[in-house]
Order: C-alpha cells, then structure tokens, then sequence
C-alpha cells in the first residue's frame, strides 16, 4: 500500500502568497522519492476583478479537430447515378434557427455551425494518377487546405502523404498561440482501431508535414497514465495500488484550499473526484477486459468515445493543452457497426451501396460527436460559462460520401465560442463553395494572424465573417 512507505508533501507554486492564484498553479508532492504534479482547473481566485486571469495568462480558446470516417449517405446533391436517396444532413433553412435534419438532431443541444455546399478547390496535377480520388484529395484538402504530394503518390498502393500540416498541428505550433507552451502542444486520440491501411493517413490523421505523422492515443487508460497518473516502476508493489496515487496531493490540496473561497473550494474537490472517478471506471473496464495487457479500450464506440473526450475535456481545461485531434473512426474506416445491424465492415457497406445502414452508421457517429461536446458542456468555468463557449471544434470528414468518392458537398460543423470570437447556431450555405472558407473562418475564431488560407488553387481571404464576432 502507498501508506506504508514514507510520503512527504510540499507546495510548490509558482504565485506567491497574494489574494490571485497564477493560471499555472499546481499541487504536488513526492511519493517515495518520486515528484508528482497534478494540474488544477481554472479557480476564480486565479481572476482579478474584471475577470481576466491575474497573472495576464488570459483567457485563451481552444481547439479541437474532430474527424469521422466515411462521409455522408449519398444523396442527389452528390451527382449521377440519380438513385433517389433524400439529402439527410443539409437544412432546409439557411441563417440562424435552422431546424436540424434527421442527421443532425443528435447535434442539436449545443447549437452548432453547419457549412454545405463546400468542396475542395485545388489543382490536381495529371501524373501521377489518382490524385483526384476522394480518399486521398478530400482527406487532404479537408484536413490541411492542399492537396497530396505527388511527389511518391502511388494510387495502386494508396500511398501519399501531406503537402503541410493538418489544421491542430498548424494552430499548436503557430508563434502566436501560444504564449508559453503548456505540458502538452497538442494531443492526438482515436476511438474505433479498425484500419483500412496500418500506414500513412489511414492510420493517422495528424500530419507535422510531408511524411511526418504524430499516432493517436487510442486507449483511454494510456490517456489517463499520461495526463494524471504516477510513473511507478513496474516491479514496485505500489504499482498494483494505483488507483491511490493521487493521495499524495491532498495535502497540498488542504493548504491550497485554505486560501480558497468557497467557490474554488467546492471546485478543487470535484475536480479531484472527476479524476479519482475516472480513474476508478478505467482500472474496473480493464479487470472486465480478458485480454492481460493494460491498457484496454473495452465498450462500444460510443463508450469509448465517452471516455476519451471526458479526458480531452479535462486536459483542456487543467491547461495540459490547448489543441487536440480525435479520429472517432480512420479513413475509408472498416469498423463493423453492428450495433445498428451492419452485416460488414463500414467500408464494404458504403461500396455495396446499402444506403439505409450508411445513414443509420452516420447517426451513431454524430451521436459520438454529440458525447465529445456534452464532454466539453458539462464543464463549468470561473466566468459562469461552459468549457465549450471557449472552444473552436471543428468536425469534418474526408468526402461527402463513399459510395463514389465524391467530394462534393463536404461536411462541415463549427461548434464551440472561442471565447466569444464565434456566432453559434447558423446554417451556411454556398453551392460549390471553398472549404477553405471555413478552415479561415477557424483560424480567425482563434485570434491567429491568418488573412488568408488554402493553396495550389484553393486560397481565400474570404472567412464566413457572420460566423466571427
């Protein structure tokens, strides 16, 4: 047991003794020798009296690039064949109070941006062939702005790479995002493991640039080890009681909490709860896993998509990061949706044209979206607001649908405030539009200095201004 072995605890912070808290307190201590730091929440003792942050930190949105596989149902919107399928996901209304389509319902509590009608717009070189295939163009285009490389594209084998980064590496390593780098630029996660391709953009979405990838955390419990956990030795008897080793903060906690008012107080406990609560789920879905390695990443996709945002969330706003990616589902995904009755994996069903399962297997991955932003929702700030009124999340996919490729009408949604940079609850439309659009529009909602986007035919300095405040 942690108990038995000596523990010393100190505080260490960075603000001194004053009325205001720096946005970079920790608590920590020692456990057998071994240093321990545990990020807390924003506290409204780390505000001054016009609610900005004492320290001058600010109060600073975050990003987040949500990304489902395999598009939207096809729909007449798409082009030939005229199959006769009803478009399920563009409102009938456009501006403000649209009433949100039957793909979108599950979207509907937090308000969200929805953009149609946008495509990629850049140039295609002829050689080498495929290029202008939706699994490699409209991934590309939606995820940087640009196209493939051609340089080492090979269609037969679906190999290609990025021309620049993807929107969260291009916002975590932007000198004007951060002021100083928090523990973590950015985190990449993912949900469903099933895999077109163990290689290049079917397996990860997060591009650096040209064959420069980052791998997503793909279990909740590694997630949790990263972000909250004590690194013990795995030979050391204490590692079996893992699940006790936040205690050796509580006593900082105690003396923090005395300078605390009951607000911040009430505050700290819950966020030490969360994380004690979380930590209890993941060691229980781990004794339920039959396989002998930890860590596991049991339950549906829905439960799993649970617990990884519920981490991202907290990492956000304990400050470890300010951008994060989440892959639900890879490209051309072959994850088996069975639980609304798919007979194949998801990338056999798009192709074998079994629409009615697209669009339920398009509902359920919406209704894993939603989770994301209940995660984000359900968080209050110091301001009397939610986490997400300081988020820009992004969620897109890598064509409008599977069954052709097409890249048409590629959706779009917006959700979040960005600290009150972004409008909410707005159906754009623009037919035959440029995506890039709404990748500045994101960008913009951030604060970042970007007057244009897009490249090789795709460039804008059009953002969609009713969207920014």
């Amino acid at each position: 047991m942690i108990g038995k072995k000596k523990t010393e605890k100190r505080i260490i912070r960075r603000a001194t003794r004053t009325t205001n808290l720096s946005r970079r307190t920790f608590l920590r201590g020692s456990l057998a020798g071994l240093g321990l730091s545990l990020a807390l929440p924003p506290l409204e003792g780390m505000l001054d009296s016009k609610g900005a942050y004492a320290d001058g930190a600010g109060n600073q949105p975050f990003f987040l690039l949500f990304f489902w596989g395999g598009g939207l149902p096809w729909n007449d919107k798409h082009g030939t064949p005229q199959l006769g399928h009803p478009d399920l996901w563009t409102p009938a209304q456009t501006g403000t109070g649209y009433t949100p389509t039957e793909l979108l319902a599950p979207l509907a509590a937090h308000n969200v941006n929805v953009l149609t009608g946008l495509g990629p717009t850049t140039q295609i070189p002829a050689t080498p062939a495929g290029q202008a295939d939706g699994h490699m163009r409209g991934f590309m285009v939606s995820m940087t702005g640009d196209r493939p490389r051609p340089e080492g594209f090979d269609h037969p084998t679906h190999t290609l790479t990025a021309l620049r980064p993807t929107l969260d590496q291009l916002v975590a390593r932007h000198d004007s995002f951060y002021q100083s780098p928090p523990t973590y630029r950015s985190l990449q996660v993912g949900v469903s493991p099933a895999r077109f391709h163990d290689y290049g953009h079917w397996n990860a979405i997060s591009y650096n640039g040209p064959d420069s990838q980052n791998e997503p955390i793909m279990q909740a419990t590694q997630l949790y080890d990263q972000l909250f956990s004590v690194n013990i030795e795995e030979n050391d008897d204490d590692a079996i009681d893992r699940s006790r080793a936040l205690d050796a903060v509580l006593d900082d906690a105690r003396t923090l909490k005395a300078r605390l008012g009951s607000t911040d107080r009430d505050r700290v406990d819950a966020h030490l709860e969360h994380i004690s609560e979380i930590q209890r789920r993941l060691v229980l879905s781990n004794n339920t896993c039959t396989a002998p390695q930890r860590p596991s990443n049991g339950g549906s996709l829905l439960d799993r998509t649970e617990a990884m945002a519920e981490l991202v969330a907290m990492a956000v706003n304990c400050g470890q990061t300010k951008v994060a990616s989440f892959m639900l589902t890879s490209p051309a995904s072959t994850h088996l949706f069975n639980n609304v009755g798919a007979q194949n994996e998801m990338h056999k069903t798009v192709h074998d044209g079994e629409w009615q399962t697209i669009r339920d297997i398009t509902r359920h991955q919406m209704e894993c979206f939603a989770a994301l932003l209940d995660a984000f929702a359900q968080i209050d700030t110091p301001a009397g607001g939610k986490l997400i009124d300081d988020g820009v999340i992004y969620g897109t996919s890598e064509y409008a649908e599977g069954y052709q490729h097409n890249v048409n009408e590629l959706p779009v949604i917006i959700a979040g405030g960005a600290c009150g940079n972004l409008q909410s609850g707005h159906h754009i439309r623009q037919q035959g539009g440029n995506i890039s659009r709404a990748q500045l529009t994101a960008l913009q909602a951030l604060g970042l200095p970007f007057s244009s986007f897009g490249f090789n035919g795709g460039e804008t300095s059009s953002p969609f201004s009713e969207l920014l405040s």
